[in-house]
């Protein structure tokens, strides 16, 4: 059996499970596509008819907000019909398999999936044996990966500081069980960026080599020093035991970015963070809300950057219909 790839025989993209393995070009083109996205938003036009007679079936297993809503926005602005399945209440747990409920969909002209799950290879594994006509795009999977996430983070970074070569970047909290740790450093790595820094208890590090060429500090005043980007991850309770913090306010004592440690990064710094956030916990709320701060922003950008992702894999489709 060949080894499983995202892109179609005619080489161009036909799924997207991850970022690892994209060329740095590809990834500029979807960037540049979502900034194209983003024009037509601000100018109130209309977004154009891409996935318009196209369905997309948002399959989400774990709770998210962000990431559903922001997907079937882009969905329905590009003219797709958009169908959202909570698959815990599906017949999946009827004992249907999770192929039967694709199968399923495709009979009824699903031309795209969404899917977010906890389970790490559910995506992948769809992918594999859904037809020939139709896309898989991750939504988030396990801590592996969250592809657009990255993309989402990397527009954000590109939009404030016009490039990646000369540029720190600090990723602070849980990032051995984090996707979006992951994915972020993936596109930031394709980009070209010139440090990408792992910051946190050593306890919710990454294994040795994973994560190849970013530098660790368990330390936060040391990773934060003269960074153009801070990067904060939500942390869980769980995970505070397992790092042998006793609580949140001993977490936000060791690891919380306040205002005092903000002036560690360079004065022009911004502050990211997936969301949602816990406030005075991974981040005081004066940062989160302070002029350094861009986290409504890349709640915006997600939304163009879903558009480019799935515009780019319909026009794949229409090429291969005609």
């Amino acid at each position: 059996m060949e080894p499983f790839s995202q892109f179609a025989a005619d080489g161009r993209l036909r799924h997207l499970i991850t970022l690892e393995g994209l060329e740095p070009e590809l990834l500029r083109e979807l960037l540049a596509r979502a900034e194209h996205f983003l024009r037509v938003m601000e100018q109130g036009g209309d977004h154009g008819p891409e996935l318009a007679g196209l369905t997309v079936a948002n399959m989400f297993s774990e709770p998210s907000t962000r990431t559903r809503a922001s997907f079937e926005l882009a969905a329905l602005r590009l003219g797709a019909d958009v169908i959202n399945l909570d698959v815990m209440l599906s017949s999946r747990v009827k004992g249907e398999s999770i192929l039967d409920t694709i199968y399923t969909l495709q009979a009824m002209k699903v031309d795209f999936f969404i899917i977010r799950d906890a389970q790490p290879g559910v995506t992948q594994y769809v992918a594999e044996h859904v037809d020939p006509t139709v896309s898989v795009v991750s939504g988030g999977e396990s801590s592996l990966t969250h592809p657009t996430q990255g993309l989402l983070d990397a527009l954000t970074i590109l939009q404030y500081k016009g490039g990646f070569r000369d540029l720190v970047v600090s990723i602070v909290g849980d990032i051995r069980h984090s996707r979006v740790a992951r994915s972020a450093w993936q596109a930031l790595s394709i980009l070209g960026t010139g440090e990408v820094r792992l910051v946190g208890p050593a306890e919710l590090m990454p294994e040795e080599g994973d994560f190849p060429g970013a530098s660790r500090h368990e330390e936060l005043d040391s990773g934060l020093d003269h960074a153009d980007v801070v990067m904060m991850l939500r942390i869980q309770n769980e995970r505070m035991e397992q790092a042998r913090v006793p609580d949140a306010d001993r977490y936000f004592d060791r690891y919380g970015l306040t205002a005092e440690r903000l002036r560690r990064a360079r004065p022009e710094a911004i502050v990211m963070h997936p969301g949602p956030m816990n406030r005075g916990v991974e981040i005081a709320s004066d940062v989160a809300d302070g002029p350094q701060s861009v986290i409504r922003r890349q709640v915006t950008n997600g939304v163009a950057v879903r558009m480019a992702v799935l515009a780019h894999l319909a026009a794949r489709a229409r090429e291969r219909a005609a």
